[in-house]
């Protein structure tokens, strides 16, 4: 026999109370990311992240470990490491993902930035993976919808 749960008086996050940051949300190099969006939805963050260009230390290491040999001095080395190698993959066979976590319900208040970016209990709800730029925007955006028509307590009337 199964329990049935009544459902919860609640509804979804419209997509006025959304809240857009112009930072990753998660990823341990993403400050290397050229790619990334990230949006609240109610208590969770859908962050995107994609386009990683390790810094040079690690194109050298990288290129050198391919047999590739990078030409030319400060960005025009990191322009010839883009044109022989390309991003690098963020994750195994993926250049862009999308990944969902809840918030603690704390904001980044630094003096030094107040960016208001929600801190994320580090374990992912959803995920997404993709190799182009195009999919990773729409994968985003479909992503806030997926979890914008989630039922979340935060939303109850």
């Amino acid at each position: 026999m199964t329990a049935t749960v009544a459902p919860s008086p609640v509804r979804a996050v419209p997509v006025e109370a959304w809240e857009w940051f112009g930072l990753p949300g998660h990823f341990i190099a993403a400050s290397h990311c050229r790619f990334h969006l990230c949006t609240l939805i109610g208590e969770h963050l859908v962050s995107t992240v994609g386009e990683y260009l390790p810094d040079s230390a690690v194109r050298e290491i990288s290129a050198k470990s391919r047999g590739i040999t990078l030409e030319g001095r400060g960005d025009a080395r990191e322009a010839d490491f883009l044109d022989k190698l390309g991003y690098e993959d963020i994750g195994y066979g993926r250049k862009y993902e999308t990944m969902v976590f809840r918030t603690t319900g704390e904001r980044c208040t630094s003096s030094d930035c107040g960016c208001g970016l929600p801190k994320i209990i580090p374990h992912e709800l959803d995920f997404c993976g993709y190799n182009r730029a195009g999919d990773a925007a729409r994968g985003h955006q479909k992503m806030c919808e997926k979890w914008s028509a989630t039922p979340h307590p935060e939303a109850a009337p």
